[in-house]
């Protein structure tokens, strides 16, 4: 007979097959649009995917923060979006949809291609003005045009340099290493960022990230920070299923390491953008994907739980 006790029975769905969104503090929401693509297409298709792929870790307690954080977490579902009227249109359907979101939640969105960071971060700022940010990519998405359009998933990190959205000095890139020229390469640098190319990264885990994660730490120090982790910052060994696949990336290893050594910065928000399921074998992207995502809201709740354990014992 099925017991209907066993955690799997639980299933539902949902992100770690948690409950709807009502009033818990951490949320995640689909935001399935990927209109401004320029090679293969399929990642609105990824929030599903995504939330499929964590179903295994429903029952699960991180092994580095001793917490599910499943308890403090609801899953709104995906936006509804216009995916045939264009990327103005859907970033201004994000922006509304989004803004009640992050003013009572610590949203984690799960895209779609990387044209919908902007749209985010424009309902992030309202909340908190220019954040820093942790921008994970094998593309710097720093070009001036998007072949021949104004925007696209190639411009949204110069565009929010320049709409006042983050703070230069405090922008933090990992993992670039595709085609470019010097002026996009290095915008944020030359901004007054901080960019680790991935071979800047290559051989370095474990005590060889150390020293880089102080850096970063010092950088950013106790500013709001918000981290968007396009899914092709990893090698695509470790995540074939994405539009852009670029050879030489990073590991799951190195990624999780980041996400895991950073998590007591103050972090407010986080997407995971560029997943195609179309272009996947054995759901490897997806399984990265969720738990990746799984492992920063855990660190949230960790500091969730902190933070109540405090007001109690006062």
């Amino acid at each position: 007979m099925f017991n209907n006790d066993f955690p799997y029975a639980q299933m539902n769905g949902r992100f770690a097959a948690c409950d709807a969104l009502e009033r818990q503090p951490l949320a995640i929401v689909g935001v399935p649009w990927d209109g401004s693509v320029s090679h293969r297409p399929g990642a609105r298709m990824a929030p599903q995917s995504i939330r499929a792929a964590s179903q295994m870790l429903c029952d699960a307690f991180h092994p580095v923060f001793d917490i599910s954080p499943t308890p403090y977490l609801g899953d709104a579902g995906n936006l509804q979006l216009p995916n045939a009227s264009g990327l103005e249109a859907a970033r201004a359907a994000i922006h509304q949809q989004v803004t009640p979101l992050v003013q009572h939640h610590h949203c984690v969105f799960l895209g779609g291609d990387h044209a919908i960071t902007l749209a985010l971060l424009r309902a992030i700022h309202q909340v908190h003005g220019p954040v820093a940010l942790l921008h994970f990519d094998a593309h710097c998405d720093t070009w001036s045009s998007h072949f021949g359009e104004p925007s696209g998933h190639g411009t949204w990190t110069r565009e929010a340099i320049e709409q006042g959205l983050v703070s230069p000095q405090h922008t933090v890139q990992v993992g670039l290493r595709s085609a470019a020229e010097r002026s996009a390469r290095e915008y944020v640098q030359d901004q007054g960022g901080l960019i680790f190319h991935a071979r800047d990264l290559w051989g370095k885990e474990g005590i060889g990230l150390t020293d880089v994660l102080q850096i970063v730490r010092d950088r950013i120090g106790l500013r709001p920070i918000y981290l968007s982790l396009d899914i092709d910052c990893l090698d695509p060994a470790y995540a074939p299923g994405t539009g852009t696949p670029e050879p030489g990336g990073l590991s799951t290893r190195q990624v999780l390491q980041w996400i895991e050594g950073l998590s007591d910065l103050q972090w407010v928000g986080m997407d995971c953008v560029e997943v195609c399921p179309a272009y996947d074998h054995a759901d490897l992207t997806s399984m990265a994907a969720s738990t990746l995502v799984w492992t920063y809201l855990s660190g949230q709740a960790k500091r969730i739980q902190h933070s109540i354990d405090s007001r109690i014992s006062q």
